[in-house]
């Protein structure tokens, strides 16, 4: 092999670099090479082939379903990488539970496997005993069964990745060597530094293009070039005991299926003759990534720490109980770590190029089931401009600046690292790091008892306290939900201020929308080579399109308003802000024609909308909102009182309205300037959950991330325009394609049908739910992506609870009756609506009267 040694002088430049000879680097090297690349180097900070990280000692086992659709595809694709690799044993895998919540959650998490695809099965405590005999089933309420659950020796997974780039003679292996800087250089042209080479302890590589897949150590490696990396390393208590006499005799690793004690906190598996012992119910333990030991200066590797011994004591307790031959006094430890792994603030992983430096990748915080997965992709990524699959959830663009910070990744691990292995519900809000930003508004917001939901670090109303009149006020219209699961992170005041807005009015706060400027002779050329919609219309006009990716999936969901011959504004999702700004930068013209800049926090935004929302507006402003004058998809300068205000004749809920723009020393006086003219026709705020949830599913309005993925084209979406424009954009191509047959599924809404009282109390979806066929099969497309609940909410204008879903068009019709599954139970559900017709104000007079 070509691996330099300490005294083996590197190559002077390489076209790509990755640091970190893990799992992940090996498996990006081996991607990498694979599409072509040549003149890349590896660099490992220790040696081969075990270099020291997480990769050597993590517990190696792999469960393929995740309630989140992306874990479970990365998952089930490396999955496939391994046994190609010949490294894979499956066991099979059973999730216990002690309690009836646990048990809920296994039936919950059959629902995910029948939306993904995986082979699953639930089974009660004497079947758990038949395959695993040495668990005590009395303490026990069953089990979520994966007969395909494996493991995987990920060392020598590694060096089975890493020898096909050597082969080809596409890479360079350089082992024991550290890097000690990144080098950049600041462009003249402004904008981010970009990355022109690696320094090590045995000199420098020049290169424009660097990974950063070094675990624990990325924030480190990437503070050298002035980039974030948020995740901190956090420990995972593990312990072997050994020797076990079911064990002796068995001769491999592993023959019996993997408990994961789901109540517990906690994982049992056998390691050869001993069984191993892991835990996520301790403390949150952290260290810094600058603090750890090199490789090489510690007995074990620095990601293998002494057990906090106080901290395993009660989950070796509960590992005692589930097994009790683990009382045996005989049984020998012969491992006893803390384990370090990467925790990031909200348990995803960090790929793609980082927002700070131009060049720098990260490929961080990727555990071992997902890393084959992650290389193969981001590979695909660096060469072809997208993957096959959707990683949007998985960019690290997503975080806010505030959300990079220490501060910030520290809290958030800490209260993320019990919801490893416990039972998070979909609308599950945190509690740590909040208040990072907040409207201009927020003062009257808590005025009015606002219950706040968080994203991108602001502070959101979802709801109002003070509008829990309104629940007397509509009565019997607005449904209760009896089951507390389903009433979690929910109140009924939301469907009653949705009734508000369709009755009379609603005043929404929108400051969270993320806000750009694109100005610039080159301006709408540029917008004109990303957006799928034509962006040369008159001024004035608003402009609703998707971005395409390379493959034609969604990149972005954005609303461009054009201000100006060489001006326009983009808006979009608070959720969206770091990735939609990233994309946009990274695809600007070097000729400096255009110039783009953030104006989030300059901007507080006020939608009003509803019946008498014109009665409202011309109360405050001298300016002619009619009709006649301030026609449907246009903007204005207009004045509200004093107040200069930017307005959109637009609706994501559907009713006559506007966006109200205005500066955010403004913002204030704007809610107050439409609260006092808008309360004797009793118009009332209304949160997020009105605008994002309620009145856009009984629209159909598609929402980035849910609807809207790089899974499926604007055709499947509904989106598709009448016309495809001549100038060229990214993802044209593949669009054109996409046109020209028949689509492979069509995005329906769905209504829940009513639930008899012999079926007990009403159960209401929340997402990611399987739908299946009138005889209860799951449903794929000619693509093979199964049919799951992508938005799920409250319809109260449209007499139903609403669901959103792909299906195949022999499904998707009108009146077509199927199935939802949901806690492991079927309801009936009837499609509504195939394709873009919303089920309420069918012709959409109401927000164009």
């Amino acid at each position: 092999m070509n691996q330099p040694t300490e005294s083996t002088p590197l190559p002077e430049r390489a076209e790509i670099v990755i640091i970190g000879a893990g799992i992940v680097g090996s498996s990006l090297l081996k991607h990498l090479a694979a599409a072509g690349k040549r003149e890349l180097l590896l660099i490992e900070q220790g040696p081969l082939p075990d270099p020291g990280g997480s990769t050597g000692h993590a517990s190696n086992f792999i469960f393929p379903v995740d309630h989140h659709r992306n874990v479970t595809e990365l998952t089930v694709e490396s999955m496939r990488q391994f046994q190609d690799l010949g490294v894979l044993r499956t066991c099979g895998g059973i999730e216990v539970s002690r309690d009836d919540a646990g048990q809920d959650e296994l039936r919950r998490r059959l629902s995910s496997a029948k939306s993904w695809g995986v082979d699953a099965e639930l089974i009660g405590p004497e079947r758990v005993g038949e395959l695993v005999p040495m668990v005590d089933t009395s303490l026990i309420t069953g089990g979520f069964h994966t007969p395909s659950a494996a493991v995987v020796d990920p060392v020598r997974a590694g060096a089975l990745l890493r020898q096909p780039a050597l082969d080809a003679g596409a890479a360079r292996i350089a082992e024991n060597i550290e890097v000690t800087g990144l080098l950049t250089e600041q462009p003249a042209s402004g904008g981010p530094a970009r990355i022109t080479g690696v320094r090590t302890t045995v000199g420098d590589v020049a290169t424009e293009n660097v990974v950063i897949a070094c675990g624990v150590w990325s924030p480190k490696i990437g503070a050298l070039a002035g980039a974030s990396i948020p995740l901190t390393p956090a420990v995972h208590q593990m312990i072997n005991l050994g020797p076990i006499a079911d064990f002796t005799a068995s001769g491999v690793e592993i023959d019996t299926p993997i408990i994961r004690d789901m109540t517990a906190k906690m994982y049992e598996r056998q390691r050869w003759v001993e069984l191993q012992i892991g835990s996520y119910a301790h403390r949150s333990i952290l260290h810094d990534a600058e603090s750890l030991a090199r490789v090489g200066t510690v007995p074990r590797s620095p990601t293998q720490l002494p057990l906090s011994e106080a901290d395993f004591a009660g989950p070796l307790e509960h590992a005692r109980q589930l097994f009790p031959v683990l009382r045996d006094p005989s049984l020998q430890r012969t491992l006893a770590i803390d384990g370090l792994l990467s925790l990031t603030p909200d348990g995803g992983a960090l790929l793609g190029p980082t927002p700070e430096v131009d060049g720098l990748w990260s490929a961080s915080a990727v555990w071992i089931r997902e890393a084959p997965a992650v290389g193969r992709y981001l590979a695909q990524w660096m060469t072809e401009g997208s993957a096959e699959v959707d990683l949007h959830a998985d960019d690290i663009a997503r975080f806010h600046p505030s959300q990079r910070t220490r501060s910030f990744v520290r809290a958030r691990a800490t209260e993320a690292f019990p919801k490893t292995y416990g039972i998070v519900h979909p609308r599950e809000q945190y509690a740590s790091a909040r208040s990072l930003r907040r409207s201009p508004i927020h003062p009257r917001h808590l005025e009015n008892g606002a219950e706040f939901f968080e994203a991108a670090g602001w502070e959101r109303p979802q709801w109002f306290a003070s509008n829990a009149d309104l629940l007397e006020e509509f009565g019997e219209a607005v449904p209760r939900r009896g089951h507390e699961w389903d009433a979690r992170w929910h109140s009924p005041i939301s469907v009653a201020e949705h009734l508000c807005l369709r009755e009379r009015g609603a005043m929404i706060d929108l400051s969270a929308f993320a806000q750009f400027d694109v100005a610039g002779h080159g301006a709408m050329d540029f917008l004109q080579s990303l957006a799928m919609a034509q962006v040369d219309r008159p001024v004035g006009r608003i402009i609703y399109t998707p971005l395409l990716d390379p493959r034609g999936g969604f990149r972005s969901d954005l609303t461009l308003v054009r201000l100006g011959i060489g001006h326009y504004r983009v808006i979009t999702g608070a959720g969206d802000a770091g990735r939609d700004f990233a994309w946009l930068r990274q695809h600007l013209p070097a000729d400096r024609s255009v110039h783009l800049a953030d104006l989030t926090s300059a901007t507080a935004t006020v939608g009003l909308w509803g019946p008498r929302a014109r009665e409202v507006l011309a109360a405050v402003s001298a300016d002619d909102v009619s009709d006649a004058a301030f026609g449907f998809g246009t903007a204005r300068d207009i004045t509200v009182g004093d107040i200069p205000v930017l307005a959109l004749r637009i609706s994501y809920v559907g009713e006559l309205g506007w966006e109200l723009h205005t500066s955010v020393d403004q913002g204030l006086r704007l809610w107050d300037a439409l609260a006092e003219a808008g309360r004797p026709l009793g118009i009332r705020p209304a949160g997020i959950g009105v605008y994002g949830t309620s009145a856009r599913l009984e629209k159909g309005y598609r929402l980035m991330g849910a609807e809207l993925s790089a899974d499926y084209n604007p055709v499947e979406a509904g989106l598709a325009l009448p016309r495809v424009k001549d100038a060229e954009f990214i993802g044209k191509d593949s669009y054109l394609r996409a046109r020209e047959g028949e689509p492979a599924a069509v995005l329906c809404t769905l209504g829940l049908d009513a639930q008899p009282p012999e079926a007990g109390t009403p159960r209401f979806p929340t997402g990611n739910e399987p739908i299946l066929d009138s005889a209860g099969n799951a449903i794929t497309d000619a693509c093979g992506r199964r049919s799951y609940v992508t938005s799920a909410g409250d319809g109260p204008s449209a007499g139903s609870y609403l669901l959103m879903a792909y299906l195949p068009p022999e499904h998707a019709k009108e009146g077509k009756h199927l199935h939802v599954e949901y806690f492991a139970r079927r309801y009936p559900v009837t499609v509504l609506s195939a394709g873009r017709t919303p089920v309420f104000d069918p012709e959409n007079l109401r927000m164009k009267g």
